[in-house]
């Protein structure tokens, strides 16, 4: 039997950063100053405070500027709305990253319109989010581009392939079929209400698992030789001692036997996401200087 490759986003990441990091120095040698990222926490949740934690050590380590606002989760709306317009104005400022979820009372959506477009290093915005569906040049969300970066490294031209999307979120699904289709795959966006999903997942030369549910898509439903980049990030807990343990949105053992390459979890595309959040900085910070995007990004 033959068993699939398991892609490995940890070195690629690694080699992306690197990139950065050079096309980092090239931007301080003609403008004089790093490129630099904010990050708004609010609250005192403590995954969410380990990943911002992540984000500065790696903005720093690619040479550009880290600056962290943190917030205690009864800050008022207006408040809030009042420090995105502050780095909307500060020019050592080139991305804005507003870390999510935000408490209750705050309209998430009102906050994301708040961020300057062209800061909008997650690709949130719905300007961004509309240049993206109708093709344009725009900052694009992290994990769903980092995902098409690892396809295209395993894969090469992904042109004529059929692609299917297991989930619609605006954060990865919409954008990720968005990036499908500029490839020119030919793609189905899958979801909760599909019918007969095991029967259109197994069509697909390209499967792109975004649900949020543990191990939901079977070894099974995999055509042969598809490629599959599984996004999910599932605490779970142990059959056998109890403990948790994280899994993706697809059961990989089993399809391992039918794919030509899966992304593992972890160590696929979550290491992929900070590398291009990094990369986005960069990109927008070029822009916003007047220069071209760096090669190779």
């Amino acid at each position: 039997m033959t068993i699939g490759k398991i892609i490995d986003g940890k070195a690629f990441a690694a080699t992306l950063r690197d990139t950065v990091g050079e096309g980092v120095a090239g931007f301080v040698e003609a403008t004089g100053r790093k490129p630099g990222l904010a990050v708004v926490l609010v609250g005192e949740d403590p995954a969410s405070s380990v990943y911002v934690r992540s984000k500065g050590k790696m903005t720093v380590a690619a040479g550009m500027e880290s600056f962290e606002f943190k917030r205690p989760d009864s800050i008022g709306a207006e408040d809030l709305l009042d420090l995105i317009e502050e780095l909307n104005h500060d020019e050592r400022v080139d991305g804005i990253l507003v870390q999510l979820p935000l408490p209750g009372h705050i309209d998430e959506a009102a906050v994301i319109g708040a961020i300057d477009p062209a800061k909008d290093v997650d690709g949130f915005h719905v300007v961004n989010s509309g240049k993206l569906a109708t093709g344009q040049e725009a900052l694009v969300p992290c994990t769903p581009l980092g995902c098409i970066m690892l396809l295209k490294d395993e894969l090469g031209d992904l042109s004529g392939l059929e692609a299917v999307v297991v989930g619609r979120s605006n954060i990865v699904g919409k954008p990720m079929a968005a990036l499908l289709l500029a490839e020119s795959c030919t793609v189905t966006i899958a979801h909760s209400r599909t019918r007969d999903l095991a029967s259109v997942v197994h069509r697909a030369d390209i499967v792109v698992a975004a649900v949020g549910r543990a191990e939901m898509v079977k070894g099974e439903w995999i055509k042969p030789g598809a490629t599959v980049i599984d996004v999910g990030i599932n605490r779970v807990a142990d059959a056998e001692d109890g403990k948790s343990r994280i899994v993706g949105d697809v059961a990989t053992a089993e399809a391992l036997a039918h794919v030509r390459a899966i992304t593992p979890v972890p160590g696929g595309v979550g290491p992929m996401t900070i590398a291009v959040l990094l990369r986005n900085t960069l990109v927008a910070a070029h822009a916003r200087a007047g220069l071209a995007k760096p090669a190779g990004l």
